[in-house]
């Protein structure tokens, strides 16, 4: 059985704290950037999460 190719992106909340989540995702099936509400340890409140890119 082959294995899936899955990539790791960092969403960067977009509230400008530097609280980030990791989060994996399929490539081929995902043609748009990540978006999603969470929270924010820092400002204490649910804001926007955005993709960016991961530096390894």
């Amino acid at each position: 059985m082959a294995k899936k190719a899955q990539q790791l992106v960092k969403l960067a909340s977009s509230g400008g704290t530097g609280v980030y989540y990791v989060r994996s995702r399929n490539p081929k099936k995902l043609t748009e950037k990540l978006k999603f509400r969470k929270y924010d340890k820092v400002l204490r409140k649910h804001v926007v999460f955005d993709e960016k890119k991961l530096s390894s």
